[in-house]
């Protein structure tokens, strides 16, 4: 299950890759904007305000994040639909989606290299798809998670559900299969290094941060309360080691794939 409240707890770093993401996107008077996870619904709403004349469509596949996101959308500007991205319909929306944005969501959904082909189809003459994703799975944070499970009684039980995170391609993949579609794309990589919590008021700040999102799925298999503090316990120490406090924060390291198609208009 996702925690609105503790993804919320870095929301500018977190913000950061979207409004760069959407600074590669031209799309001056779109009539139907859609972002495909939108999680819990600020950035969202920020499509909303930069093309106020469009048709604004959130979809998640879940219902927390979309609660928090219809919380927070006290005007209605964004119409807020739950579904999972493998099985959403484009033609369910009734016209062609001129910007489709899909921000640090893919890596949730495995083969979704094989599903653009059906929302690139989606796109107006002149559309735009912009996307990101993150590329850390090499990462301390994603290494020392994946070890701690090793070691872990639950090892079997928790391998498959931390794998999951290789369905994230490499940057050159994605640039292929945009081209492959026929859209003009650009495609890069960003490493941010992130500054935590500056005041030092969270013990473990970088836990903090992967408990909103990579660490989740292992927190949902660790339901006995000894298995999980056990797990936890291991894990912090590690990331502790890796991500030493220094005297303006903790710094954590984080690489970003970003892919932008355009559908030209010829002529």
């Amino acid at each position: 299950m996702w925690d609105p409240q503790q993804y919320a707890l870095f929301a500018s770093h977190r913000g950061r890759p979207f409004a760069d993401l959407l600074a590669h996107v031209g799309a001056e008077h779109p009539r139907l904007v859609v972002d495909l996870g939108c999680g819990d619904g600020p950035l969202t709403l920020t499509l909303a305000d930069r093309w106020p004349g469009a048709r604004v469509v959130g979809l998640d596949s879940s219902p927390q994040m979309l609660a928090a996101a219809r919380a927070l959308d006290t005007d209605g500007r964004v119409e807020w639909v739950q579904v999972a991205a493998e099985d959403w319909d484009p033609a369910d929306l009734g016209q062609p989606v001129d910007v489709l944005v899909t921000n640090a969501a893919l890596q949730w959904v495995p083969g979704h290299l094989d599903l653009l082909p059906r929302w690139v189809d989606a796109l107006a003459d002149g559309g735009w798809f912009a996307m990101q994703v993150p590329s850390n799975f090499d990462a301390p944070s994603h290494r020392l998670m994946r070890e701690a499970a090793a070691r872990h009684t639950r090892a079997d039980d928790l391998r498959p559900v931390l794998d999951r995170a290789r369905a994230v391609a490499d940057p050159v993949d994605y640039l292929g299969a945009l081209a492959a579609l026929g859209l003009d794309a650009d495609v890069w990589q960003t490493t941010y290094e992130h500054v935590l919590d500056p005041a030092g008021v969270q013990a473990s700040p970088v836990l903090e941060w992967v408990r909103g999102t990579g660490l989740r799925p292992a927190l949902d298999v660790l339901t006995d309360d000894a298995e999980r503090d056990a797990f936890l316990a291991d894990y912090t120490a590690a990331l502790d080691a890796a991500y030493p406090r220094q005297p303006w924060g903790v710094v954590l390291g984080f690489t970003r794939t970003f892919a932008v198609g355009h559908r030209r208009v010829d002529g």
